[in-house]
C-alpha cells in the first residue's frame, strides 16, 4: 500500500507517549517463583529463543509427518500450544519481534509497523558495512523486554540476538546495549554504533572465514522426492519469474551472498554464527542465566515469493527441521541440555496467494489484491482544493493517518475528512470493514477479534481517527507475491513451543497469546517484568 503520509510525520506520533490499558483478555505480571521452579528442575542457564519469521502453526502439522530434526525435537520434547496467536492487528515483523520478549502489544512498545521500525540515520553501521547500508537502533523502542528483568536480577548476564533482518535482530532486546547482529549483502555479519564502535572479534574471525561466499553457484534442489511433496511445482506463483526447482545461486560468490538471503541456506548461515558467538561469549557457562535470540528469516523470503502453497515452502520447513537440529545437537554439545530452556515462535503468519485461494471462487467474498491509492488520491485533492496540504492524509498498513495541525489550520473539521473517507473505502471490493478507531474501544473486545486487535495495534492519541479491514484471504498492494500484515487469523496464528526441564510435555488446546512467552520465561528464570505488561504465565506449560 503507498504510504501518501510522510514518514518523518509517521514517525513523530510513534515516538509520543503510549499509555498502557487494558481490553480482552486481562493482563498481568509475571511473578517469579524460583524456588519452586528450582525444587523441579536444575536451575536453567541459557534461555534460546527462536523466532521463524511468517511461519503459519499449520506448517507443523501439514509437514509433521516428514520432520526429522530440531521441529519434530521440539515437538517431541516441548509443551506444545496449538492455539497461540498474536493479538494486534498489522502483523508484520516489526511488531511481531517487539512483541515477543516485552509481553507487551504494539500500543505500548511504540513499534507498530515495518517502515518506523529500527532505521536510524544517526547510527550508522560499523565495519566494512558503515555507510553503504541504513544506520539501525531501537531507539523507537518504549519499555523493557525479557532480558532487562533479568539483568536486573543479574546485572553480569549477557545476551546475543542474531538473524539476517536487522529489526529481528534488535527488537528482541529492546534498548538493551548487548551483542546485536545482523547480516549486511556484503556477505558479513554487522552491528551500528548503538551497541559498538567495533564489531566483537569473534564476528570478526567469523566473517574472515567467507562462510556464505561458499554458497556460490550452490543449486537449491528439493531434499526429498518429488512423491514427498503434495505441491504442483509449476504454480505461477511468482508471476512467472523462476517459479520451479531447480533454484541455482550464482556462480559469482559477490552476488551469491546477496542472493542467498532468498533461499533456505541463509538458516544455515545465521544458526552457524549463532553457535560460534555462544562459544565465543561463554553463553550458558554461568550459574545465571544467558540468553541467546535466533530469528531465522527464510521462510519469510520464501513464503512472500512462493506462497505458503507451494513445493518450494513446503521443502524450506524441512530444510529448517534439519537446520535446527544440527543447531539444537552443536548447542547441546557445547551446554547441559538440563540447563537449557528453548522457545519457538514465530513473528506472523501469511495469507495464501489470493489468484490460488480464490480459484473458483466468484462473488465480493473471493480473496483479490486491493488498493485505495485512488480514494486518498481522492481525499488529498479535495484537501488540496481547500488549502491543506495533499500529504496531510495517508494510508499506512490499513490505518487512515491525518495531520490534525495542517487540517486545523485550514480550519477543515476530521469529521468531514472521516466521513469522505469511510464512505469511498467502504465502497471498494475486497474491503470487509471500515472503523472509526475510536469507536473499537467501546466495542466487545472480547468477542470482535479485529476491534480487539486494532486496540491493540495503536496507542489512543494516535492521529488515525479509522482502520481498515480487508475481507478473509485479501490483501494490500499489487505485486504477485504473497503477504501479511491483517488482524486475521491465518496472519495471527503462529507456533509456539516450550522445551526444557522445567516444562511439561504434551500439546495444550487452550487458545494463548504470544505475549504470555515473556513472563512465562521470566518465572523459569527467577526475574520479574519491572511495569505493567499484558501477558500472563503459561502454567499449564509448567511442570
Amino acid at each position: 500500500m503507498r504510504a501518501l503520509l510522510s514518514l518523518s510525520l509517521f514517525a513523530a506520533f510513534v515516538s509520543a507517549a503510549v499509555p498502557l490499558g487494558r481490553h480482552g483478555a486481562a493482563p498481568a505480571r509475571a511473578t517469579a517463583a524460583p524456588e519452586r521452579v528450582a525444587a523441579q528442575a536444575p536451575a536453567p542457564t541459557l534461555v534460546v529463543v527462536v523466532t521463524v519469521d511468517q511461519m503459519r502453526a499449520d506448517y507443523l502439522t501439514r509437514f509433521g509427518p516428514q520432520l526429522r530434526g530440531g521441529l519434530a525435537r521440539l515437538l517431541r520434547d516441548g509443551t506444545v500450544f496449538d492455539s497461540a496467536f498474536h493479538d494486534h492487528a498489522i502483523t508484520e515483523t516489526a511488531p511481531g519481534h517487539a512483541t515477543i520478549l516485552s509481553g507487551r502489544f504494539p500500543r505500548s512498545t511504540g513499534i507498530t509497523a515495518n517502515v518506523i521500525g529500527v532505521e536510524d540515520d544517526a547510527m550508522p553501521l560499523v565495519g566494512r558495512d558503515s555507510g553503504a547500508l541504513p544506520g539501525a537502533s531501537p531507539r523507537r523502542f518504549r519499555g523493557t523486554v525479557l532480558f532487562d528483568w533479568m539483568a536486573a536480577r543479574d546485572r553480569d548476564a549477557r545476551a546475543l540476538s542474531i538473524s539476517m533482518k536487522d529489526r529481528a535482530a534488535i527488537l528482541p532486546l529492546g534498548r538493551a546495549r548487548q551483542t546485536v547482529l545482523w547480516y549486511a549483502p556484503t556477505g558479513r555479519f554487522t552491528t551500528s554504533r548503538y551497541y559498538a564502535d567495533t564489531l566483537p572479534t569473534w564476528i570478526e574471525r567469523w566473517n574472515a572465514r567467507r562462510v556464505p561466499f561458499r554458497y556460490a553457484g550452490r543449486v537449491w534442489t528439493p531434499l526429498l522426492a518429488d512423491s514427498a511433496y503434495a505441491e504442483r511445482d509449476d504454480q505461477a506463483e511468482t508471476g512467472g519469474e523462476d517459479p520451479v526447482f531447480p533454484h541455482a545461486l550464482p556462480a559469482d560468490s559477490a552476488l551469491a551472498v546477496n542472493v542467498v538471503r532468498g533461499t533456505p541456506f541463509i538458516d544455515e548461515i545465521v544458526l552457524d554464527a549463532a553457535i560460534d558467538g555462544v562459544r565465543a561469549m561463554g553463553l550458558g557457562t554461568r550459574a545465571r542465566p544467558d540468553l541467546l535470540a535466533v530469528s531465522l528469516s527464510a521462510t519469510d523470503v520464501v513464503g512472500h515469493r512462493w506462497g505458503p502453497d507451494s513445493r518450494e515452502m513446503h521443502d524450506q520447513i524441512l530444510r529448517l527441521d534439519r537446520a535446527l537440529g544440527a543447531f539444537l545437537d552443536s548447542l547441546y554439545t557445547l551446554r547441559d541440555p538440563s540447563r537449557v530452556i528453548v522457545a519457538l515462535t514465530a513473528d506472523h503468519g501469511v495469507a495464501r496467494l489470493p489468484e490460488i485461494a480464490g480459484a473458483g471462487q466468484g462473488g465480493s467474498n473471493a480473496p483479490r489484491r486491493v488498493t485505495l491509492d485512488a480514494v486518498v488520491d481522492s481525499l488529498g485533492a479535495w484537501l488540496e482544493a481547500r488549502r491543506v496540504p495533499r500529504g496531510s492524509v495517508g494510508l499506512e498498513n490499513g490505518a487512515l493517518f491525518v495531520d490534525r495541525a495542517a487540517l486545523a489550520a485550514a480550519k477543515v473539521s476530521e469529521d468531514s475528512v472521516v466521513d469522505r473517507f469511510v464512505r469511498a473505502a467502504s465502497a471498494v471490493p475486497g474491503v470487509l470493514r471500515v472503523d472509526r478507531f475510536a469507536a473499537l474501544a467501546r466495542a466487545d473486545t472480547v468477542h470482535d477479534a479485529i476491534a480487539r486487535r486494532w486496540v491493540h495495534m495503536l496507542p489512543p492519541e494516535y492521529p488515525v481517527p479509522v482502520v481498515v479491514t480487508l475481507t478473509p484471504g485479501s490483501v494490500w498492494g499489487t505485486r504477485t507475491a504473497a503477504e501479511h500484515g491483517s488482524p486475521h487469523d491465518y496472519d495471527a496464528h503462529v507456533p509456539l513451543i516450550l522445551a526444557g526441564a522445567p516444562f511439561r510435555a504434551g500439546h495444550v488446546a487452550a487458545r494463548v497469546r504470544v505475549v504470555d512467552l515473556a513472563p512465562t520465561l521470566a518465572r523459569v528464570l527467577g526475574a520479574k517484568p519491572s511495569e505493567r505488561i499484558d501477558g500472563r504465565v503459561l502454567e499449564e506449560a509448567l511442570r
